[in-house]
């Protein structure tokens, strides 16, 4: 198997079709699935279904476009990792934010880099947790802001901030508490609760509450995006137990209300992860120090609302 081989495969999987992928990778169209038949007698699968429209990955081929996309990226981090200076880091960071941290640290990231790493490209990936841990783990993100319960030591992790999550209602929601400045957690979990799914992080942590209280969740509406969510509450379907981050622009309006829950703390941890075994690059490695570093800044400044920077050793 060559890297060749492996960035001809992606290609014709990004462009769903080899004669365009023959002509972006400057190779006649019958060498380049001479590549790919050699590829799948390696392998002792089908990676390509083909058909009038084009093609698309089989199973397998999904499998392995996963895997290539990884090898692929490392062969260029360690390419860059060799040509880098120490004082003027370049090169690509693949950094992962799960949708209800974006809204709060994304853009002063950005504008951050710009300002202080300008030769740095940087790649966000606005994923679920679950999907972060697993681009993490093979390599296909070099960074992951990721929750932390308690599972994290497959990663080199740095603890960021700590969010206190609150019950969230559209104003003058009939799951509202009137006139009050707190509702308690059993008051909270009467209401239809708007919540993502187990695979995103701050779900397993608001069940684990719910039952070291001796209650549960009967009447979920599980929602993985922030969007949509947003949408359900505005339309009065339910409430929600979030930070407040990913619906601040929603608060500060006044469309939603945010009210602490009393008797209990609820929050949730955040970590920023690294592989163990896959060494950060001199650009990753000033992008981890960014990213810490921004988010002690927005916390200190009240931008992070109700989230408070943790310390480190």
């Amino acid at each position: 198997m060559e890297l060749r081989q492996l960035r001809y495969f992606v290609a014709i999987v990004d462009h769903g079709s080899l004669s365009r992928a023959a002509r972006v990778l400057h190779i006649a169209q019958p060498a380049l699935t001479q590549q790919v038949r050699q590829l799948e007698e390696e392998l002792e699968a089908q990676l390509l279904h083909r058909s009038a429209q084009g093609v698309i990955a089989t199973d397998a081929g999904k499998t392995f476009y996963e895997h290539a996309q990884a090898i692929l990226k490392q062969v260029t981090d360690a390419k860059s990792a060799v040509a880098q200076s120490n004082d003027k880091p370049s090169g690509t960071v693949a950094l992962g934010i799960p949708q209800s941290v974006s809204g709060a640290l994304a853009l002063p990231l950005l504008t951050a880099i710009r300002a202080t790493y300008p030769e740095i490209t940087l790649l966000l990936t606005e994923e679920l947790t679950g999907n972060l841990i697993v681009q993490l783990k093979s390599g296909r993100i070099n960074l992951a802001v990721l929750f932390d319960d308690g599972q994290l030591s497959p990663f080199a992790s740095t603890p960021m901030v700590e969010e206190e999550m609150m019950y969230i209602t559209r104003a003058n929601s009939q799951y509202g508490a009137v006139k009050k400045k707190t509702v308690t957690l059993a008051q909270a979990i009467k209401a239809p609760l708007i919540l993502p799914g187990l695979q995103h992080g701050v779900r397993p942590r608001i069940e684990n509450i719910v039952r070291s209280h001796g209650m549960s969740l009967d009447n979920v509406i599980e929602i993985n995006s922030v969007a949509i969510l947003k949408s359900a509450i505005l339309a009065d379907i339910g409430a929600t137990i979030l930070p407040v981050a990913p619906l601040l622009s929603e608060i500060e309006r006044g469309d939603m209300v945010a009210l602490p829950i009393s008797g209990e703390r609820m929050a949730r941890t955040l970590a920023l992860c690294a592989s163990k075994n896959i060494p950060l690059t001199n650009a990753a490695a000033a992008v981890e120090r960014l990213v810490l570093d921004v988010t002690d800044d927005l916390c200190r400044s009240g931008k992070w609302l109700h989230a408070e920077g943790l310390a480190r050793e």
